[in-house]
């Protein structure tokens, strides 16, 4: 087995230019605060341009189902990017929807070209290693049941459910518009990305797959859509620090530069330390779902480290701007909120250090 390869490469680099360019141009963070607690918290035109016009949304689809042919490593740079800037799109939802469709071999072409918007109907806190969900039920095609914490559900046109019909589990696919099908969004700590409750009433579903089937192709999209987690939540650590370490340079009490102070400059080296850890760690899981090399042990690793990492670089990017990162009109708490939101995403820390003591075979508590 090669090792990892953990570099960026030169096409990886001009993908990241240009997401970055756009959404520099487009969601700086005034707009995401402006629009946040709007009726309409979500930037649906910014994701069709990434998705669509930039093909985003396609990088995972194998070119035998239309899509791009790329791999997990590009759609890390992304999400990278999208944690930096804390992009209100759907972006998790439509990972899983896509990874899951892709697992079933049925092409995602209305999620790939982001004409339509897809999402999984488990909860968000869901690990990889989870069993298989029980809340839906189908009886033919007619799903009844219902999920919470399902992430961008508010805006999904398409769902995934996971069910148990009389052949065992099975995956179903749902139009929102349906006859049975009710949403119901739950007020978020992140308002950046939200989330709600799936109500299914006898709602008319495709089934996608069943048995193990159902069961390997879910795995795999919570699996994906955990180790892109990892690179969106390092993309945010990175912009933490970087914003406090510009901060401490041009903020001065008692005559000097904050950043001169050795407390700060512990505090700001030792989160530099973590960050560059969390981008191995992210990287190396991208690396393994590409190459589909060990990638349950690579993203159990990755979000053992970058879930914890997150939260710590968002409260130091928090504190160290002192008083005004306290206020409503500065966007520290924008990445705090998507950084505590994103830590019990897919599982806590702990879960995945226990995950990774059963995958290595190692003792644990």
């Amino acid at each position: 087995m090669s090792a990892p390869d953990l570099l960026y490469s030169e096409l990886e680099e001009d993908l990241r230019s240009t997401v970055r360019r756009l959404l520099r141009d487009r969601c700086d963070w005034t707009a995401v605060l402006a629009r946040c607690e709007t009726d309409e918290p979500y930037d649906l035109a910014l994701w069709r341009t990434l998705a669509g016009e930039l093909g985003l949304a396609a990088l995972l689809v194998p070119e035998e189902l239309g899509g791009a042919g790329a791999s997990a490593r590009e759609l890390a740079v992304v999400a990278e990017e999208i944690g930096r800037a804390v992009a209100p799109v759907p972006f998790l939802g439509n990972v899983l929807a896509t990874a899951a469709l892709v697992a079933c071999a049925e092409p995602p072409a209305e999620l790939a070209d982001g004409s339509r918007i897809g999402t999984v109907a488990v909860g968000l806190t869901t690990p990889p290693q989870a069993p298989f969900p029980q809340a839906v039920k189908a009886d033919g095609a007619a799903l009844t049941g219902a999920v919470s914490a399902v992430v961008d559900l508010e805006v999904a046109d398409l769902v995934v459910v996971p069910a148990t019909d009389a052949d065992g589990p099975a995956l179903y696919l749902v139009d929102t518009s349906a006859t049975g099908v009710t949403r119901t969004p739950t007020t978020p700590l992140d308002l950046t990305r939200r989330f709600g409750t799936l109500d299914l009433d006898g709602a008319p579903g495709r089934r996608l797959a069943s048995g193990a089937d159902a069961e390997r192709a879910l795995r795999r999209a919570l699996l994906t859509a955990a180790g892109m987690l990892a690179s969106e939540q390092v993309g945010l650590a990175q912009h933490c620090l970087d914003s406090t370490v510009d901060y401490a340079k041009t903020r001065y009490q008692f005559g000097r530069q904050i950043g001169s102070f050795q407390a700060v400059k512990h505090r700001l080296a030792d989160l530099w330390v973590g960050v560059s850890s969390g981008r191995a760690v992210a990287r190396n899981a991208a690396d393994a779902l590409a190459r589909d090399t060990e990638p349950e042990l690579a993203v159990a690793i990755a979000q053992a480290h970058c879930s914890d990492l997150v939260v710590l670089a968002a409260e130091e990017h928090l504190q160290l701007h002192g008083g005004i990162g306290m206020t409503w009109e500065h966007p520290a708490h924008l990445y705090l909120g998507r950084a505590k939101s994103s830590q019990l995403a897919f599982g806590i820390a702990e879960t995945h250090r226990k995950r990774i003591g059963e995958l290595a075979d190692l003792p644990t508590p």
